[in-house]
């Protein structure tokens, strides 16, 4: 099929309906704004398994994904949405970037969630920026970015105590929103929610069990992939 985007760890392709697309997800894996690549079998399969359970959790909650419906092992459809260029990132605990920015030690619970924005532009290495920076370049209204930050807060509190009740801890994630065509007026959650996108723990232990053994050599990558898949979904299987 004809590929209409191809990102680090998707692909876009055309349906029948020009108001909805195949979205794949890939085996795979890049950290560093694409300066560190690697494949992993099966990534792209867990990653869609995940993604459609968290999608499913969170549409029962009353936010409204991009989801239509299930494809097969790696693919769902999905609403076409123009992606707003901002990544939401959502932090419960300290970690990675932000220990090095405010001197805080990994691990230290904040006493409330904190929100970044990061401009997605490859360019410039994805920066972040401020909500005066976001009018400056026009990418989000006033209205749009604060009903977008209420979203990405009221995503964290369902997701935290979803990951709690399976004996995971979500230290923070990244999330996208779009506005849906055809009038581009409705936002909704868009692109994914998986390891690549979040921070999670072993509740007990700590133990790291998303990208970032990827990312500072750790190993057993899918292994924890797979930790993260089979406790959500039992999980969900008891709710």
């Amino acid at each position: 099929m004809k590929i209409i985007y191809e990102g680090k760890a998707k692909r876009l392709y055309p349906t029948d309906n020009p108001l909805e697309v195949l979205m794949e997800f890939k085996d795979d894996a890049t950290a560093f704004n694409g300066k560190k690549k690697a494949v992993f079998d099966n990534k792209g399969r867990i990653n869609k398994q995940i993604t459609l359970l968290l999608y499913q959790f969170l549409e029962k909650a009353g936010v409204q994904t991009h989801f239509v419906r299930d494809h097969d092992e790696t693919k769902m459809i999905v609403q076409r949405v123009d992606i707003i260029p901002i990544e939401f990132v959502v932090r419960n605990v300290v970690a990675g970037s932000l220990s090095k920015r405010i001197g805080l030690e990994e691990g230290a619970a904040l006493t409330r969630p904190i929100v970044e924005y990061y401009y997605k532009n490859d360019d410039l290495g994805d920066p972040m920026i401020a909500p005066d920076h976001i009018r400056a370049l026009n990418l989000a209204t006033d209205d749009e970015l604060e009903r977008i930050r209420d979203e990405a807060l009221t995503i964290n509190r369902l997701l935290t105590g979803f990951f709690r009740d399976a004996g995971l801890r979500l230290v923070d994630f990244k999330v996208e929103f779009g506005r849906r065509h055809p009038d581009l007026q409705d936002i909704v959650l868009a692109d994914e929610i998986s390891p690549d996108t979040c921070r999670i723990w072993d509740l007990e232990t700590n133990e790291i069990l998303d990208k970032d053994r990827f990312r500072r050599d750790l190993g057993q990558v899918m292994e924890s992939y797979q930790r993260i898949w089979e406790r959500i979904s039992g999980h969900a299987a008891h709710c």
